[in-house]
């Protein structure tokens, strides 16, 4: 250990304790799995433990707020982490590079106010929970659960149900029906299918890392597959209604 103080250095539980505010979903195995992408770099003490400086702290609040907010690979962090460190002027997050002709990664607009997905896929809801949280009757979280859109776990529904729940209400203000939303469940299923053909040899392995390795690269690449949705309907509605 170099020469800062024990004292001022944290263990992981303290460090997951730091960022689960702004974080819900941080974990101790997530911590590990940064560690051993080289995104971090904690100290260890004789023992073995690791041992988290305050910079540490912010390089982790860099990289989950970078893979949050702006949908930012992993690779991609990296790059951006090793510039710093060699003192090189970095942009902000979400700053449009000089002449790379590319919009910064954003998170998807949607027709409700919140998004309940992203930052607390741990929540729980009981049933008048969600039909308050969605603003939404009996009738169609019933329709809902009938085409599979929402399903309950035991006696509670999950933070993607709230969100689901949102949305096909909004949509339903259009003119949308449950039975329309069919084709959209259908296609989600496919996506995560081929999703987890792309994850699979990764969750072969017998790395400790390996599932929390395949559950960061299957997040990229489902954050990658909403935005080459978002586009491809953009590029067709612009085909059929531009004049």
């Amino acid at each position: 250990m170099n020469a800062q103080p024990a004292r001022s250095l944290m263990t992981i539980g303290d460090v997951l304790g730091l960022l689960r505010p702004d974080f819900p979903d941080i974990t101790i195995s997530k911590i590990r799995f940064l560690e051993s992408e080289g995104l971090v770099e904690p100290q260890r003490s004789p023992s073995g433990y690791r041992k988290f400086a305050s910079s540490d702290v912010e390089r982790l609040r860099f990289v989950l707020t970078a893979q949050r907010d702006h949908y930012m690979p992993l690779r991609v962090i990296r790059q951006h982490l090793e510039a710093r460190d060699r003192g090189e002027a970095v942009p902000p997050l979400g700053a449009r590079r000089a002449g790379s002709g590319t919009e910064p990664a954003r998170r998807p607009r949607t027709l409700v106010a919140a998004d309940t997905t992203a930052d607390e896929p741990a929540v729980r809801l009981t049933r008048r929970q969600l039909l308050d949280g969605a603003g939404i009757d009996e009738e169609l979280l019933a329709r809902l659960e009938e085409y599979g859109l929402v399903r309950r776990t035991g006696a509670h529904y999950h933070g993607e149900d709230l969100a689901i729940a949102r949305v096909a209400a909004a949509l339903g203000g259009f003119g949308f029906e449950v039975r329309h939303l069919r084709a959209v469940k259908a296609a989600a299923d496919r996506q995560v299918g081929l999703i987890e053909q792309m994850v699979a040899p990764q969750l072969r392995r017998r790395s400790p890392v390996a599932h929390e390795q395949a559950a960061e690269t299957a997040r990229e690449i489902a954050a990658l597959s909403v935005r080459l949705h978002a586009a491809l309907v953009s590029t067709g509605l612009r085909e059929s209604l531009d004049p």
